[in-house]
């Protein structure tokens, strides 16, 4: 089979690569092309494009590059209709993937998508589009199959692939010394800092979240470089005695870490896999978020609390975002073990809610099964 894949984001990329091993266990002549990221590459195949060259968010930031973001979709266009596959498969990225479902339709292209946009937060007019022009949809998250049934369309769930992910990497991950050594980390209990995969939330959240490093001499800060952007980029933020940081290893710093602060994203439900305490932040752009704060309609931001509906993990976002409260909730998440039981206790229930392993492998088997494979 040929497959066109399109991952927008660091978490797309991770998803995208997991499902084509899946794709490759089943097809036993599988031909790749795709917009992704390196795990992806690792897969074989041939990247069109990677995503840290197209990945753009916010309100402003879209009505900035607009012109690239034309450019971007008329070249995707031109090279699916050039290579023809079997099945156009999108993972999230909402806003360049559902535009690419309907032209794959008008072209007799399957869609398939997998990892729903969130539809269920925001823009639920979406469904229209999903419904005309995605012939199925794979989610990721048991509660959006009631939410996809009230509007009239089924949505297949066949578990969280990062439940794979994470029990890999516990299954495989070094000792905390040999760790910290192959790191050039010290030796003290690590707190782990996730400030988003996007230059623009670094930007709004990094800054706020080191400024409490003083306080806790005991504990290094280990900063999660994103896969996509240069070490460079975070040197000026590397001030602080106790700050230090890892390139493309937020799974191996997750797995040991005692504690997490989080820019709001798939991380808040990875940290949750590996049983790390976490505090969620989030601060973006004034006037995205005051835009944002009229569309969507959510009582939380973290997939930990939408997953569990209750506030298992703090979640301090835009004004109450301050080195403060950060403060406040780290002490309770180093110090407080009462506080930590509980949240631990959740997490168990969220990954028994989210299902077993070998999610990746199943929606795999279910892709090739629907396109003729026996």
């Amino acid at each position: 089979m040929k497959y066109y894949l399109i991952a927008g984001e660091a978490s797309g990329d991770l998803h995208g690569s997991n499902l084509m091993k899946g794709l490759k266990a089943v097809d036993p002549d599988p031909h790749f092309r795709f917009w992704g990221g390196d795990r992806m590459q690792e897969q074989g195949g041939e990247m069109v494009a990677h995503y840290r060259d197209h990945s753009i968010m916010g309100f402003l930031e879209v009505l900035v590059n607009l012109g690239k973001i034309r450019r971007n979709f008329r070249t995707c266009k031109n090279d699916l209709l050039g290579y023809q596959p079997d099945v156009l498969i999108l993972i999230d990225y909402p806003g360049f993937n559902l535009r690419m479902a309907e032209f794959a339709h008008h072209h007799n292209i399957r869609v398939f998508y997998y990892i729903s946009p969130k539809i269920w937060a925001w823009k639920e007019s979406r469904i229209k589009k999903i419904r005309a022009f995605v012939d199925q949809m794979f989610i990721i998250f048991p509660f959006e199959k009631d939410f996809y049934r009230s509007h009239g369309y089924e949505a297949i769930y066949h578990g969280n692939p990062l439940i794979d992910a994470v029990d890999d990497k516990m299954h495989h991950r070094s000792s905390f010394h040999d760790f910290t050594r192959e790191q050039g980390l010290q030796d003290k209990p690590v707190v782990a800092i996730l400030p988003g995969s996007r230059k623009q939330e670094i930007d709004r959240n990094l800054g706020v979240m080191i400024r409490i490093i003083g306080d806790y001499p005991d504990y290094q800060f280990v900063i999660a470089g994103a896969p996509s952007i240069e070490r460079a980029y975070y040197d000026h933020y590397l001030k602080y005695e106790n700050l230090s940081y890892v390139h493309d290893m937020t799974h191996d710093l997750l797995s040991h870490a005692s504690a997490a602060i989080i820019t709001s994203g798939t991380a808040t439900l990875e940290a949750a896999l590996f049983n790390v305490p976490q505090v969620v932040c989030y601060r973006a752009n004034p006037v995205s978020y005051l835009i944002a704060r009229h569309f969507v309609h959510l009582s939380y931001i973290s997939l930990v609390n939408l997953n569990m509906d209750k506030q298992v993990v703090r979640e301090l976002i835009q004004g109450d975002m301050t080195p403060k409260a950060l403060n406040r909730e780290l002490n309770h998440l180093l110090h407080d073990k009462e506080y930590v039981a509980r949240m631990l206790s959740d997490y168990e229930q969220l990954r028994r809610i989210l299902g077993g392993s070998g999610a990746s492998a199943r929606i795999a088997r279910d892709i090739y099964q629907k396109l003729g494979g026996s």
